[in-house]
């Protein structure tokens, strides 16, 4: 039996909105069923391929929480209206897929937990680095027990790509996107490292702006903690070309997996595999469109024909780094995190 395609409202069509549209064209899973934009001129741009493309353009966000077409929203909104955005979806009985990341505070993140466990709808999240199949392998290898114990994580993931947006976007803003590379860039790679290490309980931030007149600031360092011992360090640049670099080390071996572009249009990917008493390997990853693997994942959770492959426990440890983090780039101190009970599994 085919999958009946899931019809979707992209709320948001800024940057990354237009990528999620442009990226769902045709999909046998997922279908848009309309744009929600409030920028007047964007929101014209919008029905010119709404027209095209068989998709409603609205500027108001009820209209796609009411609408009998739209079974989930995608939401492509300033981080600071998550979590009101998603409790409203949710008690109008829609599923949410929120881009990353979900919310600013832990509070906020536990709220919205709730509204979607509470009303039985689905949460997913673009965290689509997860979906990577040089990441799916490395998780594999950590499983496998071929690395032993997990020493360290590090990881940077870095672009300049925000120089082309005007000063008053929201990307830049200290207030709907505050500590701006964390919850532009570095928020995947911290959710990486609660994938693979579980929950930290505690970070050290490093926060400046030292080559744009970015409000948020353009250069950040972190180091977290983690129960095991283990320690991941993450850093992420607003102001330089794009690199990413993620890798593991462990008492047995270590991994390296460095990106060839952005993750945006991915060209693949260079692996290196080192374990202890062999020589090191190295092996080029095919590009796969991240992306969608993602929402096709949420699609196919949405219809029970798989379960979705991350955790409210996972979602709810990654915003409580965030904010962690978050404080710590403001203290300069070592902030603690707040233990993410077993009951949000």
């Amino acid at each position: 039996m085919v999958q009946k395609r899931l019809g979707v409202a992209v709320i948001g069509y800024g940057w990354w909105g237009k990528t999620i549209v442009a990226t769902l064209q045709a999909n046998p899973l997922i279908k848009v069923e309309m744009v929600v934009e409030v920028d007047p001129a964007i929101c014209a741009n919008a029905k010119l391929l709404g027209d095209k493309n068989d998709f409603i353009v609205s500027s108001s966000f009820d209209d796609a929480i009411t609408s009998t077409e739209v079974e989930a929203v995608i939401l492509c909104t300033p981080h600071l209206f998550h979590a009101q955005q998603i409790k409203d979806a949710a008690k109008s009985g829609k599923h949410v897929f929120c881009e990353k990341p979900l919310c600013l505070t832990f509070a906020d993140a536990v709220g919205s937990v709730a509204t979607c466990k509470t009303a039985n709808v689905l949460l997913g999240i673009g965290h689509e680095r997860r979906f990577e199949p040089a990441i799916i392998e490395l998780r594999r290898h950590i499983v496998n027990g071929d690395l032993g114990t997990i020493l360290q994580i590090e990881g940077n993931f870095s672009q300049d790509k925000f120089f082309a947006l005007p000063p008053d976007n929201w990307r830049l803003s200290n207030e709907l996107a505050p500590c701006g590379p964390l919850s532009a860039t570095g928020i995947h790679l911290v959710d990486l490292a609660v994938a693979i290490l579980g929950p930290a309980n505690s970070a050290l931030t490093r926060l400046n702006t030292l080559a744009s007149n970015f409000a948020n600031g353009d250069t950040l360092a972190i180091m977290l903690g983690f129960p095991s011992g283990a320690t991941a360090l993450i850093s992420a640049i607003l102001a330089t070309p794009f690199d990413g670099r993620f890798a593991v080390y462990g008492s047995k071996g270590w991994i390296e997996i460095r990106d060839r572009t952005h993750p945006e249009n991915p060209t693949g990917w260079d692996v290196s595999v080192v374990l202890s008493g062999k020589e090191k390997v190295t092996h080029f990853e095919e590009p796969h469109t991240v992306v969608r693997a993602n929402l096709e994942a949420f699609a196919n959770a949405v219809r029970g024909a798989s379960s979705y492959p991350v955790s409210h426990k996972e979602l709810l440890s990654t915003v409580a780094a965030l904010e962690g983090i978050m404080k710590s780039a403001v203290t300069g101190q070592i902030e603690k995190i707040p233990v993410v009970l077993n009951e949000y599994e």
